[in-house]
Order: C-alpha cells, then sequence, then structure tokens
C-alpha cells in the first residue's frame, strides 16, 4: 500500500475561505476538532488530508490545467454549451464570476488552511520528534506549492500562515503582492528543505522530498528575479541522485509512476469513486465522444509545428495528428480508468527534465546552460545547439521547455516569468488586453471590502 492509498482511505472534511466559512474539522471517527490532532497518528491524518486536496477539481484535477495550459499558447477548446465556462480563458474574456477561478481560490485556500491548521498545532502534541519535523516539512512544502499557484494566478492575495479561527479574524485578511508571497515562499521552503528526507520507501512513496522542496524553491527563487539564488537549490536536485528516464515515453502512464525522472506527484487512484482524476476523460479525443463537454486541451497547431523533424518526443506527446484533425494529448494515457472521470494516472508536479531547464535558465547563456538543455534534447534524439544556433537564448530556452512540458501546467507561468506572455499571444492572434492575472473571483470582493480587483476585469 503506497500513500495514494493512504489518502484515499483517510481523509478530513475541512472548510475554509478567507471570508465567511471557516474550520469545520472531522476525522473519520467524527471526533470533534477538540479531540483531534493530539496525537502522531491523528497529525498523520491531517497533514494526509492536505495532500487531498491536491486532486480537487479547483487544483490538479481541472483548474490548475485551465490556467496554465488552456490560457497559453500551447492549447485550445474548441466547445459550446457546458464548455463555454472553459473556452472563455483561451479567449482572455474570462470574468470575475467564473466557477474554475473560484475553485482554484477556494481549493487552494483549503489546502493552505489544512497546512496552517497542522503548523498551529504540531508543536503541542507529544510524539516522535523525527515525525514532527517530517510533518511540518511536509505541512510548509505543500503549503508553498498552493501559495505558488495562488500567485501566479491571482498576483494579489492574503498571506496566511497561521489557523484561521474566526470570521473576523478572516476578513481582516488583506491582499499582498506576488513578491512578498514568493518572499514567503523562499523562507518556508528553505526550511521544509531541511526538515524532509531525500527519499521514502515503501507506503510513504510519494510524499514530498527534499528535492520537491528544492526544485520549488528554485521556481519560486526564478520566478522572483534571484538566478543565483535559484541556481544554488537547482543544483542541490541535480546533485540529489535523479535522471532522465532514457526513454521519453516511459515516463507516462500508471506503470512508470515514481520513476527516477520523478520529483513530485500528485497520486490520483480510480475506484475509490472521488479518488480518480477527470483529466484523462476530458483530454483524450477517443473518450471525447463520452465526455458531456467534448474534449479539452486540445493542441494548438502552432505547438504542433514547434516539434523539429525526429522529435521522439512527438509521438509520446500526441495521438491522432492528422491533416483535418489536431489530435489530442496522450501523456496522461486512458489505461486504468474504472469509469467516466476516475482514471488513477498521476499527475507529475515536478520532473528532472524541468530542473535541468530551470538550471539553464539561472545560469544563464554560456556553455555549462547549453549543456543542460542538451541533456533534454538528446534524449528527444536531437542533435545538440549552443551559442551559434538561431535565436536568442531565452527563444532557444522556452522552445525547449515548450516541447519538453507541454501539457504539465508550466507554460502560462514561463511565458510570464520570462516576459513574452503579451508578444506571444498576440502573435497568435490572442491579445491580452491586459489579463496577465486573472480576476479575483467576485465572492471574495464581495465579501471583503479590503480586496481590489486586478486589471483588466
Amino acid at each position: 500500500m503506497n500513500i495514494k492509498y493512504i489518502i484515499a482511505i483517510f481523509t478530513i472534511t475541512s472548510i475554509i475561505s478567507c471570508s465567511d466559512s471557516f474550520t469545520t474539522l472531522a476525522p473519520i471517527s467524527q471526533r470533534n476538532t477538540g479531540a483531534f490532532y493530539n496525537t502522531g497518528t491523528d497529525m498523520q491524518v491531517a497533514v494526509n488530508a492536505i495532500y487531498n486536496t491536491l486532486k480537487s477539481n479547483g487544483c490538479y484535477n481541472q483548474s490548475y490545467w485551465v490556467l496554465q495550459e488552456l490560457r497559453s499558447d500551447n492549447t485550445f477548446w474548441d466547445g459550446t454549451g457546458l464548455a463555454e465556462e472553459i473556452t472563455v480563458f483561451d479567449k482572455f474574456t474570462d470574468i470575475s464570476t467564473s466557477d474554475i477561478t473560484e475553485d482554484a481560490w477556494n481549493d487552494s485556500y483549503l489546502g493552505i488552511s489544512r497546512a496552517n491548521i497542522v503548523l498551529s498545532r504540531i508543536d503541542n502534541v507529544n510524539m516522535d520528534a523525527g515525525l514532527k519535523e517530517r510533518l511540518k516539512g511536509e505541512a510548509l512544502f505543500l503549503r508553498s506549492l498552493y501559495y505558488y499557484h495562488l500567485a501566479v494566478a491571482f498576483g494579489n492575495i492574503p498571506l496566511v500562515v497561521t489557523e484561521t479561527a474566526s470570521v473576523d479574524e478572516g476578513l481582516a485578511h488583506r491582499q499582498v503582492d506576488a513578491a512578498t508571497v514568493y518572499n514567503q515562499l523562499i523562507t518556508d521552503l528553505t526550511d521544509a528543505e531541511s526538515k524532509l528526507p531525500a527519499s521514502y520507501s515503501g507506503a510513504d512513496v510519494g510524499r514530498a522530498t527534499k528535492g520537491a522542496a528544492a526544485t520549488l524553491l528554485g521556481k519560486v527563487l526564478l520566478t522572483n528575479g534571484d538566478k543565483p539564488g535559484a541556481e544554488a537549490a537547482l543544483r542541490r536536485v541535480v546533485s540529489a541522485g535523479y535522471s532522465l528516464v532514457g526513454n521519453y515515453a516511459d515516463i507516462w502512464g500508471v506503470a512508470n509512476e515514481h520513476n527516477s525522472e520523478s520529483i513530485f506527484e500528485v497520486e490520483f487512484e480510480g475506484g475509490f469513486g472521488d479518488q480518480g482524476n477527470s483529466f484523462t476523460s476530458q483530454f483524450n479525443g477517443d473518450l471525447a465522444a463520452t465526455v458531456t463537454s467534448g474534449q479539452r486541451n486540445i493542441p494548438e497547431q502552432d505547438l504542433i509545428d514547434a516539434y523539429e523533424s525526429g522529435d521522439l518526443r512527438f509521438d509520446a506527446t500526441f495521438d491522432g495528428v492528422e491533416p483535418d484533425n489536431t489530435g489530442w494529448p496522450i501523456k496522461y494515457g486512458v489505461e486504468n480508468s474504472f469509469s467516466e472521470d476516475d482514471a488513477a494516472n498521476n499527475w507529475i508536479v515536478f520532473r528532472y527534465a524541468d530542473v535541468l531547464l530551470m538550471l539553464a535558465e539561472a545560469v544563464g547563456e554560456g556553455s555549462e546552460a547549453y549543456g543542460f538543455i542538451n541533456q533534454v534534447r538528446n534524449r528527444a534524439g536531437l542533435p545538440s545547439i549552443d551559442g551559434s544556433s538561431p535565436g536568442t537564448f531565452t527563444q532557444k530556452l522556452l522552445q525547449e521547455r515548450r516541447v519538453e512540458l507541454a501539457f504539465e501546467n508550466h507554460r502560462w507561468a514561463d511565458l510570464l516569468r520570462l516576459g513574452v506572455a503579451e508578444s506571444v499571444m498576440s502573435a497568435q492572434g490572442k491579445p491580452i488586453n491586459g489579463k496577465v492575472l486573472f480576476a479575483i473571483p467576485q465572492r471574495e470582493l464581495d465579501l471583503n471590502s479590503n480586496f481590489s480587483q486586478n486589471p483588466g476585469y
């Protein structure tokens, strides 16, 4: 039994927002919170609940790919009817009452609230000291992952790092800018990395590691403009023993989970009713006829055209690509689907190829940076590039990140971080019209008069 089964079995119900609903926690035995959080077992259950939130529709099961892939130049959704709710994100016509952004906000803050409860209470629990430190590290990493997505998507957000105990306390929260959030994450991830193990065995495989914390730290530091800091963090990942899988196609699928390249995955498990993923059904063209709103995350033609001749990643990334059909992404496969919207495929959040490409970005143009890029290119069967190859260093880096990491929730953040979102989207005929950030959900503005809306809405 590994962590995905453990999470499926041990789930706490908790509800929070930065507005009018606050923590109500009841473990499986239905004890109230006064009788909970008292033992090491209680705390393990509570941390498992933080992981469980990653699988919600507001996180990796739907909203995150809408906000990162569909928003970018990688994909579109040619849908009508129920699909209109999501197609607006591809067209930059989204509004502040969207369920997609509200779900992203609410579910991300739900994960944060669960982490805050653990971090606020665990020091008072008499339990094994080593386990206590590890659980604190896991909570800090997971809280940082939720906050990273919120900061990239919304920019100015409430930064809450302690348990919220009342409605009045929640309404007192204020927005802070993304840089302030990133600075907090740098502190938290540094702490998390010091507390987490390098690896796990048995049932704990899949939990956050030092490598996961350092990878997210490197990404946050790059986003916050600190390339030397990012370089140091990412070099620690490189020295930690991860390696590229020899065959790109062997990264994907249930049978290949937690391979040598994998750094952190969201653990889905079909057959438990609410623990499987729906994105497998939503992405795959073969299953589109059975999905109410049709195929989603359809690759843009210029993404397909971005792959060089002989790139071994192409056939492991797309299926159904023909002159009259742009096909569909197949990285997440169709296997082990118990029923529609109940597939077992994990979502790979971080993997080693991403680390190598981020390290190239942190180091900057030069032979060492091209060496990191070429490790990724050579695995794909492509020749090495260098400073004399066509294009600027940023263009070459973005190209490699695009084709290596397509459909993996990195593209929109990459375009923003490297300062080319407006030019890239305008070239595709989709001007941003000031919508660099997503709309703060209208419900939050209505509940908290201290909040202000992002530009463009």
